[in-house]
């Protein structure tokens, strides 16, 4: 709460002030703002409180900042804390009981006592008492003796990077008459006297020089400058022996890539022809080869391919569906060719042109003969073969059915075979004065009669349904085509005249027929009685035939079945 001020007016009692009520009201808050509540809580200012012992920010996430003047500090109880630095008030030890972390650089200025222990951090440097010129001296504030830091190593700084200055300060140690161990398993060893020195190194950068000798040690990301190798060499999954380059890993392929416009070289020995064996080689771009290029058999040398074997064909073919594409004219002797040839143009040979959906005769006058060899066969195919002029031949085979004879006459090649001559669309088949259309016979001759004769005994059979327009002239007898049915069954439609033998008491039945079809029908066999029931019958439900020669003669109407005629047979209602 901010601090209330109480108006006492401009001058003494002009009615201008605070009422006493709300002066006190005022004095009230800004002492409980002061001196906290009854449970202690004390409001400093705005948002720092102290209840209890504690001194309490209320925003959240805010600092609190106690900042004296000047060089002044802050005093708790003996500890001193001024600017960034805290020092004993009474120039006491300061005793840090518990662990202490820091994630920035330590700096140490004076003596340093290790009570029990010194852990260093991987990486770590320790410059001042543990550099080799300091080991020499024998100084209260540092270790003894050389000899208690090679203890101390051997126990403590297992594993750990030794910065060793040298005597003379160049950076390296003088290890002809020295043996120096670090324990643990791993570091660096030399043998006195000796200029051989083995790195059993771990997580180290190691710089060689000179002529060094490694054995079985795996070396990550290394700079190598002139260096002789002996036995097998691996990089990565490369392995390198003698004069053999190989991949470890599994079905890996092994590559060869120049860096950016370079390429990838194979240079021949200067003493002999090179020879390159390989298996199957699978590059991507383009590849210039000067002279001659072997192939297995096949030969590319300037513009020639040609085959080395003895007396071999030399092909060229597509895989799959894909063809030759010969772009460029082609000259070509005596070639045999085998399978699908595609020409894209016209093609010809000697006298004739194939161009198009044509084959043209191109010398003056000159004819097209297709003879085929023995007894083979010329096939035209297409559902339309079109001749615009004569055409000229012995006999003509229409499919293999049907022969146009030398002798006009037009016959089949198949017995009992029929000849069927149809126009296209709406057209009509024209025989001398006779039209033939759809299912119509009609002469062609104004007011001529249609005319139906036989040869000598023979008869004119009109079979299934047969529509005659106009008057109907027959000479000699009308006989229409019978049906016999043993037993109860359908009598049809398709036969004029039905005769019926019953085996018992039979039921027939008989469809609708055409308008003005005639239907007529009489019981050859009495084995009982018939009954025939008409699906749609004008004269009642059914009839009834019980004896031998009982006959009806029906007509089929818009009403239905109509009898004309019957013989001895009982109507039914």
């Amino acid at each position: 709460m901010a601090r209330q001020n109480i108006n006492i007016g401009s001058s003494a009692n002009d009615g201008t002030g605070d009422p006493l009520r709300t002066a006190f009201d005022k004095i009230n808050d800004n002492f409980v703002e002061l001196y906290g509540t009854d449970d202690d809580s004390k409001t400093l200012a705005n948002n720092l409180d102290v209840n209890g012992h504690n001194i309490i920010s209320t925003r959240s996430n805010e600092d609190i900042r106690i900042l004296p003047a000047g060089t002044g500090g802050v005093i708790a109880s003996a500890v001193r804390i001024a600017g960034t630095t805290i020092s004993s008030d009474d120039s006491s030890q300061i005793t840090i009981a518990e662990h202490m972390q820091t994630t920035g650089t330590l700096n140490v200025a004076g003596a340093t006592t290790l009570a029990t222990s010194l852990t260093l951090a991987s990486g770590a440097t320790v410059t001042g008492i543990l550099d080799e010129d300091n080991m020499s001296t024998n100084s209260a504030t540092q270790l003894a003796t050389q000899q208690s830091i090679k203890a101390y190593v051997d126990s403590q700084v297992t594993a750990q990077d030794l910065d060793l200055a040298g005597d003379s300060g160049t950076g390296a140690v003088d290890l002809d008459s020295q043996s120096l161990t670090i324990a643990g398993g791993t570091g660096l060893t030399s043998v006195a006297g000796s200029q051989t020195v083995t790195l059993n190194i771990d997580s180290t950068v190691a710089t060689l020089t000179g002529s060094q000798t490694l054995t079985n040690k795996v070396l990550t990301a290394p700079t190598i400058n002139a260096a002789t190798m002996t036995g097998t060499v691996t990089v990565d999954s490369i392995s390198m022996a003698d004069n053999t380059i190989t991949t470890g890993a599994s079905n890996a392929n092994l590559e060869l890539d120049a860096s950016g416009t370079g390429s990838v070289r194979l240079i021949a020995p200067t003493t002999a022809v090179s020879t390159l064996t390989t298996a199957d080689i699978t590059t991507t771009g383009t590849h210039t080869v000067t002279g001659q290029s072997d192939i297995d058999a096949v030969r590319i040398k300037d513009n020639g391919i040609t085959t080395n074997a003895s007396n071999a064909n030399l092909e060229l073919s597509a895989n799959g569906s894909g063809v030759v594409d010969v772009k460029d004219a082609m000259t070509t002797v005596g070639q045999t060719i085998t399978g699908n040839v595609v020409i894209d143009g016209q093609f010809d040979i000697d006298n004739i042109s194939i161009s198009g959906n044509g084959i043209i005769a191109t010398n003056s006058g000159g004819g097209i003969n297709i003879n085929p060899n023995a007894s083979g066969q010329v096939t035209i195919g297409g559902t339309i073969v079109q001749v615009p002029g004569l055409m000229s031949a012995t006999d003509i085979n229409v499919t293999s059915n049907v022969l146009l004879g030398a002798d006009c006459l037009i016959t089949t090649n198949v017995s009992n075979a029929d000849i069927n001559i149809d126009a296209n669309g709406t057209g009509s088949v024209y025989i001398d004065e006779l039209r033939f259309r759809d299912n119509n016979i009609t002469t062609h001759v104004t007011n001529a009669n249609l005319e139906l004769t036989t040869d000598g005994t023979g008869t004119i059979e009109l079979q299934t349904n047969t529509n005659v327009t106009g008057d109907l002239t027959v000479s000699g007898a009308f006989i229409g085509s019978r049906q016999t049915i043993s037993g109860a069954g359908a009598i049809n439609l398709t036969t004029l005249f039905t005769e019926i033998t019953t085996t018992s008491t039979d039921a027939y039945s008989l469809a609708n027929g055409t308008v003005g079809q005639v239907k007529i029908i009489t019981m050859a066999v009495n084995g009982g009685d018939a009954t025939i029931t008409p699906t749609t019958f004008a004269n009642g439900t059914s009839m009834t035939m019980d004896a031998v020669h009982d006959s009806v003669t029906l007509i089929y109407g818009a009403s239905g079945w109509v009898v004309l005629a019957s013989q001895n047979v009982t109507i039914n209602a």
